[in-house]
Protein backbone atom coordinates (compact mmCIF):
# COMPACT_ATOMS: atom_id res chain seq x y z
CA UNK A 1 0.00 0.00 0.00
CA UNK A 2 1.29 3.30 -1.17
CA UNK A 3 -0.54 5.18 1.87
CA UNK A 4 2.14 6.33 4.10
CA UNK A 5 5.44 7.86 3.55
CA UNK A 6 7.98 5.36 2.20
CA UNK A 7 10.61 6.09 4.86
CA UNK A 8 8.32 5.88 7.66
CA UNK A 9 6.46 2.17 6.63
CA UNK A 10 9.36 0.39 8.47
CA UNK A 11 9.11 2.82 11.75
CA UNK A 12 5.15 2.50 11.51
CA UNK A 13 5.17 -1.46 11.07
CA UNK A 14 7.93 -1.54 14.34
CA UNK A 15 5.28 0.78 16.12
CA UNK A 16 2.27 -1.31 15.79
CA UNK A 17 4.24 -4.08 17.89
CA UNK A 18 5.28 -1.77 20.50
CA UNK A 19 1.89 -0.49 21.33
CA UNK A 20 0.53 2.84 21.68
CA UNK A 21 1.07 5.23 24.54
CA UNK A 22 -0.90 7.93 24.87
CA UNK A 23 -0.05 11.58 25.90
CA UNK A 24 -2.28 12.09 28.47
CA UNK A 25 -0.75 10.85 31.95
CA UNK A 26 -1.39 12.00 35.64
CA UNK A 27 -0.18 14.90 38.24
CA UNK A 28 1.05 16.51 41.03
CA UNK A 29 -2.49 17.30 41.28
CA UNK A 30 -4.16 14.24 41.17
CA UNK A 31 -5.72 14.58 38.46
CA UNK A 32 -5.68 13.61 34.83
CA UNK A 33 -4.40 15.54 32.11
CA UNK A 34 -5.50 14.87 28.72
CA UNK A 35 -4.58 16.50 25.16
CA UNK A 36 -6.74 17.12 22.29
CA UNK A 37 -5.13 18.30 19.10
CA UNK A 38 -7.22 20.05 16.46
CA UNK A 39 -5.97 22.60 13.26
CA UNK A 40 -8.94 25.21 13.33
CA UNK A 41 -8.10 27.87 15.58
CA UNK A 42 -12.02 29.23 14.99
CA UNK A 43 -12.80 26.33 16.63
CA UNK A 44 -10.58 26.36 19.91
CA UNK A 45 -13.39 27.87 21.84
CA UNK A 46 -16.21 25.58 21.08
CA UNK A 47 -13.60 22.34 21.46
CA UNK A 48 -12.79 23.98 24.79
CA UNK A 49 -16.27 24.74 25.81
CA UNK A 50 -16.86 21.02 25.40
CA UNK A 51 -13.99 19.85 27.10
CA UNK A 52 -15.32 21.96 30.06
CA UNK A 53 -18.93 20.44 30.03
CA UNK A 54 -17.21 16.82 30.34
CA UNK A 55 -14.77 18.31 33.18
CA UNK A 56 -17.78 19.69 35.17
CA UNK A 57 -19.11 16.14 35.34
CA UNK A 58 -15.60 14.82 36.01
CA UNK A 59 -13.34 17.14 37.72
CA UNK A 60 -10.62 14.77 38.20
CA UNK A 61 -9.91 15.42 34.41
CA UNK A 62 -8.82 18.29 32.72
CA UNK A 63 -8.44 18.89 28.77
CA UNK A 64 -5.70 20.75 27.54
CA UNK A 65 -7.16 21.74 23.47
CA UNK A 66 -4.21 22.28 21.18
CA UNK A 67 -4.02 24.02 18.09
CA UNK A 68 -1.46 23.75 14.86
CA UNK A 69 -2.03 24.43 11.18
CA UNK A 70 -3.11 22.35 8.61
CA UNK A 71 -0.07 21.81 7.02
CA UNK A 72 1.64 20.83 10.59
CA UNK A 73 -1.06 18.87 11.78
CA UNK A 74 -1.16 15.61 9.64
CA UNK A 75 2.76 15.80 9.81
CA UNK A 76 3.20 15.86 13.31
CA UNK A 77 0.19 13.37 13.69
CA UNK A 78 2.28 11.11 11.36
CA UNK A 79 5.43 11.52 13.56
CA UNK A 80 3.48 10.92 16.81
CA UNK A 81 2.18 7.55 15.69
CA UNK A 82 5.28 6.30 14.54
CA UNK A 83 6.85 6.69 18.17
CA UNK A 84 3.81 6.14 20.06
CA UNK A 85 3.18 9.63 21.21
CA UNK A 86 -0.60 10.36 20.01
CA UNK A 87 -2.39 12.90 21.65
CA UNK A 88 -4.69 11.83 23.66
CA UNK A 89 -7.79 13.07 21.74
CA UNK A 90 -7.66 13.99 18.38
CA UNK A 91 -9.65 15.34 15.03
CA UNK A 92 -9.86 13.16 12.22
CA UNK A 93 -10.68 13.88 8.61
CA UNK A 94 -11.29 11.27 5.71
CA UNK A 95 -8.98 12.03 4.03
CA UNK A 96 -6.49 10.21 6.49
CA UNK A 97 -8.94 7.78 8.69
CA UNK A 98 -8.48 4.52 6.09
CA UNK A 99 -4.95 5.13 6.42
CA UNK A 100 -4.93 5.30 10.24
CA UNK A 101 -7.75 2.72 10.82
CA UNK A 102 -5.83 -0.04 8.30
CA UNK A 103 -2.17 0.19 10.39
CA UNK A 104 -4.16 -0.47 13.20
CA UNK A 105 -3.27 3.16 15.06
CA UNK A 106 -6.78 4.56 15.84
CA UNK A 107 -8.82 2.70 18.35
CA UNK A 108 -12.12 0.85 17.37
CA UNK A 109 -15.13 2.82 18.51
CA UNK A 110 -17.95 0.79 17.02
CA UNK A 111 -18.70 -0.66 20.69
CA UNK A 112 -18.64 2.69 22.51
CA UNK A 113 -22.58 2.96 23.21
CA UNK A 114 -22.98 -0.68 23.71
CA UNK A 115 -23.86 -0.57 27.38
CA UNK A 116 -26.05 2.46 26.21
CA UNK A 117 -27.44 1.53 23.26
CA UNK A 118 -26.48 -0.61 20.70
CA UNK A 119 -27.94 0.97 18.04
CA UNK A 120 -26.99 4.54 19.31
CA UNK A 121 -24.63 5.22 15.87
CA UNK A 122 -27.54 4.65 13.42
CA UNK A 123 -30.25 6.65 15.66
CA UNK A 124 -28.25 9.86 16.02
CA UNK A 125 -26.61 10.07 13.10
CA UNK A 126 -26.52 9.71 9.07
CA UNK A 127 -25.50 7.21 7.00
CA UNK A 128 -22.94 9.91 5.00
CA UNK A 129 -21.69 10.37 8.61
CA UNK A 130 -21.36 7.29 9.48
CA UNK A 131 -19.69 6.45 6.54
CA UNK A 132 -17.01 9.15 7.23
CA UNK A 133 -15.83 7.20 10.25
CA UNK A 134 -15.26 4.03 9.03
CA UNK A 135 -12.25 1.98 8.24
CA UNK A 136 -12.12 -0.47 5.60
CA UNK A 137 -13.83 -3.51 7.37
CA UNK A 138 -16.72 -1.36 7.99
CA UNK A 139 -15.76 -0.97 11.60
CA UNK A 140 -16.23 2.69 13.36
CA UNK A 141 -12.53 4.67 14.13
CA UNK A 142 -14.14 7.59 15.26
CA UNK A 143 -17.12 9.31 16.80
CA UNK A 144 -19.15 11.76 14.72
CA UNK A 145 -18.06 15.54 15.53
CA UNK A 146 -19.75 17.41 12.10
CA UNK A 147 -21.28 17.39 9.20
CA UNK A 148 -21.12 20.23 6.22
CA UNK A 149 -21.81 21.06 2.33
CA UNK A 150 -21.38 23.65 -0.40
CA UNK A 151 -23.26 26.22 -0.97
CA UNK A 152 -23.47 29.56 -3.12
CA UNK A 153 -22.02 32.76 -1.85
CA UNK A 154 -23.12 36.08 -3.73
CA UNK A 155 -22.76 39.74 -3.54
CA UNK A 156 -26.09 41.14 -3.19
CA UNK A 157 -24.59 45.02 -4.73
CA UNK A 158 -23.09 43.36 -7.57
CA UNK A 159 -26.33 41.69 -8.22
CA UNK A 160 -28.30 44.65 -7.67
CA UNK A 161 -25.98 46.67 -10.17
CA UNK A 162 -26.68 44.27 -12.82
CA UNK A 163 -30.02 43.63 -12.24
CA UNK A 164 -30.62 40.47 -11.50
CA UNK A 165 -32.43 38.16 -9.10
CA UNK A 166 -30.90 36.82 -6.46
CA UNK A 167 -30.07 32.84 -6.51
CA UNK A 168 -32.54 30.67 -4.78
CA UNK A 169 -33.90 27.17 -5.35
CA UNK A 170 -34.79 27.51 -8.82
CA UNK A 171 -31.34 28.84 -10.07
CA UNK A 172 -29.73 26.55 -12.52
CA UNK A 173 -26.03 26.15 -14.35
CA UNK A 174 -27.71 28.55 -17.27
CA UNK A 175 -29.32 31.16 -14.50
CA UNK A 176 -25.64 31.21 -12.99
CA UNK A 177 -23.93 32.10 -16.18
CA UNK A 178 -26.52 34.03 -17.27
CA UNK A 179 -25.81 36.33 -14.29
CA UNK A 180 -22.41 35.71 -14.46
CA UNK A 181 -22.40 37.57 -18.03
CA UNK A 182 -24.88 40.55 -16.69
CA UNK A 183 -22.86 41.44 -13.70
CA UNK A 184 -19.50 41.35 -15.74
CA UNK A 185 -20.97 43.89 -18.38
CA UNK A 186 -22.40 45.95 -15.63
CA UNK A 187 -19.77 46.37 -13.12
CA UNK A 188 -16.95 44.77 -14.61
CA UNK A 189 -16.59 42.54 -11.91
CA UNK A 190 -15.67 38.35 -12.52
CA UNK A 191 -19.21 36.31 -11.34
CA UNK A 192 -18.76 32.82 -10.31
CA UNK A 193 -14.91 32.35 -9.90
CA UNK A 194 -14.90 28.79 -10.78
CA UNK A 195 -12.00 27.16 -8.83
CA UNK A 196 -10.31 24.35 -9.90
CA UNK A 197 -11.23 22.51 -6.55
CA UNK A 198 -12.64 18.86 -6.02
CA UNK A 199 -14.81 19.77 -2.66
CA UNK A 200 -15.44 23.22 -3.32
CA UNK A 201 -15.96 22.95 -7.35
CA UNK A 202 -16.05 19.82 -9.48
CA UNK A 203 -17.24 17.31 -7.82
CA UNK A 204 -20.37 19.09 -7.26
CA UNK A 205 -20.95 19.85 -10.63
CA UNK A 206 -20.07 15.85 -11.48
CA UNK A 207 -23.14 14.41 -9.18
CA UNK A 208 -25.76 16.98 -10.09
CA UNK A 209 -24.88 15.76 -13.97
CA UNK A 210 -25.45 12.29 -12.17
CA UNK A 211 -21.58 11.67 -12.94
CA UNK A 212 -19.65 9.87 -10.59
CA UNK A 213 -15.54 10.68 -9.47
CA UNK A 214 -15.44 6.77 -7.88
CA UNK A 215 -17.26 3.63 -8.44
CA UNK A 216 -19.44 2.64 -6.18
CA UNK A 217 -17.03 -0.34 -5.27
CA UNK A 218 -14.54 2.17 -4.84
CA UNK A 219 -11.67 0.46 -6.74
CA UNK A 220 -12.13 2.14 -10.46
CA UNK A 221 -12.32 6.12 -11.13
CA UNK A 222 -15.54 7.46 -12.90
CA UNK A 223 -13.44 9.62 -14.85
CA UNK A 224 -14.72 7.48 -18.09
CA UNK A 225 -18.29 7.92 -17.63
CA UNK A 226 -20.24 9.80 -20.16
CA UNK A 227 -22.05 11.84 -17.19
CA UNK A 228 -18.52 12.57 -15.74
CA UNK A 229 -17.00 13.98 -18.94
CA UNK A 230 -19.58 15.98 -20.04
CA UNK A 231 -19.50 17.80 -16.71
CA UNK A 232 -15.44 17.65 -16.52
CA UNK A 233 -16.02 19.79 -19.60
CA UNK A 234 -18.54 22.07 -18.78
CA UNK A 235 -16.90 23.18 -15.61
CA UNK A 236 -13.22 23.90 -16.80
CA UNK A 237 -14.78 25.20 -19.61
CA UNK A 238 -16.13 28.38 -17.19
CA UNK A 239 -13.17 29.38 -17.43
CA UNK A 240 -13.04 30.65 -21.06
CA UNK A 241 -15.29 33.37 -20.22
CA UNK A 242 -14.57 36.77 -19.55
CA UNK A 243 -16.40 36.93 -16.25
CA UNK A 244 -14.80 33.91 -15.22
CA UNK A 245 -10.86 33.99 -13.79
CA UNK A 246 -8.31 31.47 -15.55
CA UNK A 247 -6.22 29.32 -12.77
CA UNK A 248 -3.03 31.60 -12.81
CA UNK A 249 -5.51 34.13 -10.92
CA UNK A 250 -6.36 31.39 -7.87
CA UNK A 251 -2.62 30.99 -8.08
CA UNK A 252 -1.95 33.83 -6.27
CA UNK A 253 -5.95 34.76 -4.66
CA UNK A 254 -8.26 32.38 -3.17
CA UNK A 255 -11.98 32.75 -4.53
CA UNK A 256 -13.07 33.90 -0.82
CA UNK A 257 -10.46 36.64 -0.85
CA UNK A 258 -11.35 38.03 -4.06
CA UNK A 259 -14.92 37.37 -3.20
CA UNK A 260 -14.58 39.40 -0.14
CA UNK A 261 -12.34 42.40 -1.94
CA UNK A 262 -15.34 42.88 -3.92
CA UNK A 263 -13.33 41.20 -7.02
CA UNK A 264 -16.01 38.44 -7.92
CA UNK A 265 -19.83 38.05 -7.70
CA UNK A 266 -20.03 34.30 -6.59
CA UNK A 267 -18.01 31.45 -5.89
CA UNK A 268 -19.07 27.58 -3.67
CA UNK A 269 -17.87 27.71 -0.29
CA UNK A 270 -18.63 25.67 2.77
CA UNK A 271 -20.79 26.29 5.98
CA UNK A 272 -17.76 25.41 8.29
CA UNK A 273 -16.20 29.25 6.78
CA UNK A 274 -19.24 30.94 7.01
CA UNK A 275 -19.26 32.21 10.69
CA UNK A 276 -15.28 33.26 10.55
CA UNK A 277 -16.18 35.06 7.57
CA UNK A 278 -18.94 37.05 8.93
CA UNK A 279 -16.65 38.13 11.52
CA UNK A 280 -13.75 38.82 9.87
CA UNK A 281 -15.28 41.07 7.04
CA UNK A 282 -17.81 42.95 9.24
CA UNK A 283 -17.69 45.90 6.72
CA UNK A 284 -19.21 43.39 4.30
CA UNK A 285 -22.30 42.73 6.34
CA UNK A 286 -25.77 43.46 3.83
CA UNK A 287 -23.81 43.19 1.12
CA UNK A 288 -23.38 39.23 0.32
CA UNK A 289 -25.71 36.22 1.11
CA UNK A 290 -25.81 32.73 0.41
CA UNK A 291 -28.06 30.06 -0.97
CA UNK A 292 -28.46 26.72 -2.29
CA UNK A 293 -25.89 25.22 -5.59
CA UNK A 294 -27.73 26.12 -8.52
CA UNK A 295 -28.74 22.58 -10.19
CA UNK A 296 -28.19 21.08 -13.55
CA UNK A 297 -30.48 22.07 -16.42
CA UNK A 298 -30.20 18.93 -18.05
CA UNK A 299 -29.01 15.82 -16.15
CA UNK A 300 -27.65 12.37 -17.59
CA UNK A 301 -29.71 11.38 -14.44
CA UNK A 302 -31.51 12.38 -11.64
CA UNK A 303 -32.80 15.55 -10.74
CA UNK A 304 -29.80 17.86 -11.19
CA UNK A 305 -29.04 18.52 -7.40
CA UNK A 306 -26.07 17.52 -5.39
CA UNK A 307 -23.47 19.13 -3.15
CA UNK A 308 -21.11 16.76 -1.50
CA UNK A 309 -21.09 16.62 2.51
CA UNK A 310 -18.38 15.78 4.54
CA UNK A 311 -17.66 15.18 8.59
CA UNK A 312 -14.71 15.43 11.15
CA UNK A 313 -14.82 12.73 13.62
CA UNK A 314 -12.75 12.93 17.12
CA UNK A 315 -10.49 9.55 17.22
CA UNK A 316 -7.72 8.19 19.89
CA UNK A 317 -4.94 6.45 20.18
CA UNK A 318 -5.65 2.41 19.48
CA UNK A 319 -3.92 1.53 23.08
CA UNK A 320 -2.89 3.86 25.84
CA UNK A 321 -2.81 4.32 29.74
CA UNK A 322 -5.89 6.39 29.51
CA UNK A 323 -7.85 4.73 27.24
CA UNK A 324 -10.93 4.24 29.50
CA UNK A 325 -11.02 7.93 30.16
CA UNK A 326 -10.47 8.87 26.60
CA UNK A 327 -13.21 6.96 25.67
CA UNK A 328 -15.67 7.72 28.25
CA UNK A 329 -14.80 11.63 27.42
CA UNK A 330 -15.33 10.37 23.45
CA UNK A 331 -19.05 9.03 24.81
CA UNK A 332 -19.75 12.48 25.70
CA UNK A 333 -18.28 13.97 22.64
CA UNK A 334 -21.20 12.14 20.70
CA UNK A 335 -23.52 12.63 23.40
CA UNK A 336 -26.90 15.09 22.67
CA UNK A 337 -25.29 17.63 25.28
CA UNK A 338 -22.00 17.44 23.83
CA UNK A 339 -22.96 18.28 20.12
CA UNK A 340 -25.29 20.87 21.40
CA UNK A 341 -22.56 22.49 22.68
CA UNK A 342 -20.79 22.41 19.75
CA UNK A 343 -23.44 23.93 17.77
CA UNK A 344 -24.28 26.63 20.14
CA UNK A 345 -20.51 27.74 20.13
CA UNK A 346 -20.85 28.18 16.40
CA UNK A 347 -17.56 25.76 15.45
CA UNK A 348 -19.97 23.54 13.20
CA UNK A 349 -23.03 22.08 12.28
CA UNK A 350 -22.99 18.94 14.62
CA UNK A 351 -23.48 15.66 13.30
CA UNK A 352 -25.99 14.17 15.75
CA UNK A 353 -29.61 14.54 13.58
CA UNK A 354 -31.79 17.07 15.16
CA UNK A 355 -29.07 20.00 16.02
CA UNK A 356 -28.68 21.04 13.13
CA UNK A 357 -30.72 24.80 14.00
CA UNK A 358 -28.42 24.59 17.35
CA UNK A 359 -26.08 26.28 14.32
CA UNK A 360 -28.31 28.25 12.21
CA UNK A 361 -29.05 30.42 15.35
CA UNK A 362 -25.84 31.17 15.97
CA UNK A 363 -26.09 33.60 13.04
CA UNK A 364 -28.95 35.64 15.13
CA UNK A 365 -26.02 37.51 16.58
CA UNK A 366 -25.42 39.40 13.37
CA UNK A 367 -27.06 42.72 12.56
CA UNK A 368 -27.58 41.09 8.90
CA UNK A 369 -29.23 37.71 9.09
CA UNK A 370 -27.50 35.17 6.18
CA UNK A 371 -29.42 32.73 5.03
CA UNK A 372 -27.43 29.89 6.33
CA UNK A 373 -30.55 27.68 6.57
CA UNK A 374 -29.86 26.51 2.89
CA UNK A 375 -26.95 24.76 3.73
CA UNK A 376 -28.80 22.03 6.17
CA UNK A 377 -31.60 22.15 3.13
CA UNK A 378 -29.06 21.01 1.00
CA UNK A 379 -28.06 17.55 3.94
CA UNK A 380 -31.44 16.20 1.20
CA UNK A 381 -29.76 15.69 -1.72
CA UNK A 382 -26.15 15.90 -0.32
CA UNK A 383 -23.70 13.17 -1.58
CA UNK A 384 -20.45 11.53 0.65
CA UNK A 385 -16.94 13.38 -0.07
CA UNK A 386 -15.19 11.07 -2.64
CA UNK A 387 -13.07 8.79 -0.92
CA UNK A 388 -10.49 5.47 -0.58
CA UNK A 389 -7.99 3.96 1.12
CA UNK A 390 -5.59 4.95 -2.06
CA UNK A 391 -6.80 8.70 -2.10
CA UNK A 392 -3.59 10.27 -0.65
CA UNK A 393 -1.80 8.20 -3.32
CA UNK A 394 -4.19 9.53 -6.31
CA UNK A 395 -5.72 13.00 -5.14
CA UNK A 396 -2.36 14.77 -6.06
CA UNK A 397 -2.34 12.98 -9.52
CA UNK A 398 -5.63 13.91 -10.20
CA UNK A 399 -5.29 17.86 -8.99
CA UNK A 400 -1.88 18.06 -11.26
CA UNK A 401 -3.49 16.56 -14.24
CA UNK A 402 -6.37 19.55 -13.49
CA UNK A 403 -4.01 21.97 -13.77
CA UNK A 404 -2.46 20.31 -16.66
CA UNK A 405 -5.84 20.76 -18.62
CA UNK A 406 -6.52 24.37 -17.32
CA UNK A 407 -2.99 25.39 -18.70
CA UNK A 408 -3.62 23.96 -21.45
CA UNK A 409 -1.05 21.38 -21.51
CA UNK A 410 -3.14 18.00 -22.01
CA UNK A 411 -6.76 18.62 -23.46
CA UNK A 412 -9.52 17.78 -21.55
CA UNK A 413 -9.56 14.41 -22.77
CA UNK A 414 -6.41 13.15 -22.32
CA UNK A 415 -6.23 14.64 -18.73
CA UNK A 416 -9.59 13.03 -17.83
CA UNK A 417 -7.28 9.97 -19.13
CA UNK A 418 -4.84 10.81 -16.91
CA UNK A 419 -7.17 11.04 -13.63
CA UNK A 420 -8.38 7.79 -14.24
CA UNK A 421 -5.18 6.19 -15.11
CA UNK A 422 -3.86 7.58 -11.03
CA UNK A 423 -7.31 6.80 -9.24
CA UNK A 424 -7.07 2.72 -11.32
CA UNK A 425 -3.20 2.85 -10.56
CA UNK A 426 -3.74 3.58 -7.10
CA UNK A 427 -6.36 1.24 -6.26
CA UNK A 428 -4.40 -1.72 -7.95
CA UNK A 429 -1.03 -1.12 -5.45
CA UNK A 430 -3.32 -1.07 -2.58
Amino acid sequence: MRIMKTAALALLAASLAAGVTACGTGSKDGKTHLTFQIWDVAQRDGMQAICDAYTEKHPDVVIEVQVTSWSEYWTKLEAAAISNQMPDIFWMHTNEILKYADYGKIADLTDLYDDEDPDYYSKHFSEITLANIQGSDGRYYGVPKDKDTVGLVYNKEMFDAAGVAYPDETWTWDDMEEASQKIYDATGKYGLMAYGDDQLGYWNFVYQNGGTILSEDKKHGGFDQPATIEAMKYYIGLQDHDWCPDQNYFAETTPGTAFFSEQGAMFLEGNWNILSEMQNYPEMQGKWDVAVLPKCPDPASGDGRATISNGLCYATAAEGKNLDIVKDVLKFFGSEEGQRIQGESGAAIPAYIGLEQTWVDVFDQFDYRLNVECFVDMFDYSVQSVNNASRPVWKPEVTDALLKIYSGQLTVDEGLQEMQDAINTAAEEE
